[in-house]
This record gives C-alpha cells, structure tokens and sequence, in this order.
C-alpha cells in the first residue's frame, strides 16, 4: 500500500473543502485506487467539519501536530491527541521539521507519539537532516540519532508510518538524487527494523514532490509514498503527482 499523504501547514478556509472534493471524486473513479490511501492534513480549524463530511468516502484526515500532553490541561492553546482523535482525525504528523525549529524536543515527541498511540491515532513521524549536515556528510548518523531517540519497540509498528523529509529539499525545488534517496531509505529501514525487532513500518519521502518528478520515485521501490506539501493545496497538482506516479 502506497500513501499518498497531502500536508496543509497554514492553508485553508472551511471552502477549501472543494479541493478535497476533486481529489475524493479522482480517489473513487480510479482503477488503482486500491493500491494507495490519500489522508490530508489540514489546519486544527477544519479538521472537525471535514472529517464529518469525509466520514464515508475514501480520504482519510489528520493532524498536523499534537500536544506533548493527554486529555486536558492547562497549556494555552494546547491541543492534545485525545481531542484530535474526538473530532474526526485518524492520523497525526509528529516531529515536521517546522515544528522541531519551533522548540521541539526529543523528550517531547517521544510523548507526543506514545499519547497519539494511545489515542489510536496513526502517527507520520518525520525525520530530516538540513543542509550543514548533507554537507558534512551526517546525513545518516542525524536520521539515526532522530529516530532511536524518539521511537521504541513498545509503540505498535503498525500505527506507525516514517516520513524522511530533508530540510534542504523542502520548497527549494531541490531533491536528493535517485541514488541517495535509495541508500537513505534503505538504511531508514535497517534502523527501524532494528527498534521493532521486526519489519519496518512504510517509510515516505517529502520534499519538493510534485507531478513533474514523480514518476523519478516510482523507480525507488523502497519509498512506501510521499508527504506532499505544497502541491497538495490544488487538487491538480495533487492528482497530477498520483497520476504520473501510476502512469
């Protein structure tokens, strides 16, 4: 199963659930559509209302971030997996890169994954190295170090989904070469498997993905599908990038 997963960041008003709409309509009629699930994930605001409208169809809805805390607290503006998981959401992003340069903590994405878990929310951890560590060719000991930090064999492997996005890549329009992406992946797996004492969980790429280099991923077995930033604000796009996946 390959995932095609649309990230929002701060994009979006109650009538941009036209765009899911295309998308749905696309996601229903077509012939391969057994062979990948769409999840979008938009902004908190509209999580409640598109999640009820898509309750029934094939799209499935996340979060973009939870707090580090359960239930309820007193953090201003908190928003924990349990009042995520309320309103509609089947999945949640942990550790985007955005969110890391904001303060976040091993420590607390640790929490933020176990707490989603519990609330069985399907959890897209996303890992990344920038562009000093490409350049010093850290690259691999960064990916290691964020995930045996963060994910341990007692989370369950199967609501677990890794997302390698280098930061370099994101919006620049700069993508690592076939070659790279492979061996990255390739040893992306190799730790997970490592931490679970069993098969990897699907690991995505993101960054930079749009309609006119996908068809370049296809080749990369290894890659379980793509976080898609920008190019999931236009049902066009978005469609355009599984189209030519599949073509």
């Amino acid at each position: 199963m390959k995932y095609f997963i649309g990230n929002w960041k701060m994009f979006g008003v109650p009538k941009s659930i036209s765009i899911l709409h295309k998308i749905n309509a696309y996601y229903s009629r077509d012939k391969k559509r057994n062979k990948y699930k769409v999840i979008i994930t938009p902004p908190y605001t509209l999580i409640e209302s598109y999640s009820r409208y898509f309750k029934n169809k094939r799209i499935s809805l996340g979060a973009q971030n939870c707090y580090h805390r359960d239930y309820f607290s007193s953090n201003t503006a908190a928003i924990s997996p349990y009042m995520l998981k309320s309103v509609g959401a089947k999945y949640t992003l942990v550790g985007h890169s955005d969110n890391r340069g904001e303060g976040d903590t091993d420590v607390m994405l640790k929490e933020k994954v176990k707490y989603a878990i519990k609330n069985n929310l399907k959890v897209v951890f996303c890992i990344g190295e920038n562009k000093k560590d490409k350049n010093n060719k850290k690259t691999l000991s960064v990916l290691k170090r964020q995930l045996t930090k963060v994910l341990e064999k007692k989370f369950n492997k199967n609501n677990i989904i890794v997302a390698y996005e280098p930061i370099w890549s994101i919006g620049t329009g700069k993508i690592p070469t076939s070659n790279e992406l492979r061996k990255t992946t390739i040893y992306i797996k190799k730790i997970l498997k490592a931490i679970f004492k069993k098969a990897s969980p699907a690991v995505l790429y993101g960054g930079s993905v749009d309609g006119s280099n996908a068809q370049m991923f296809k080749e990369i077995k290894e890659i379980d599908g793509f976080l898609i930033g920008g190019a999931s604000k236009t049902s066009k796009k978005f469609i355009d990038i599984i189209k030519n996946y599949y073509r």
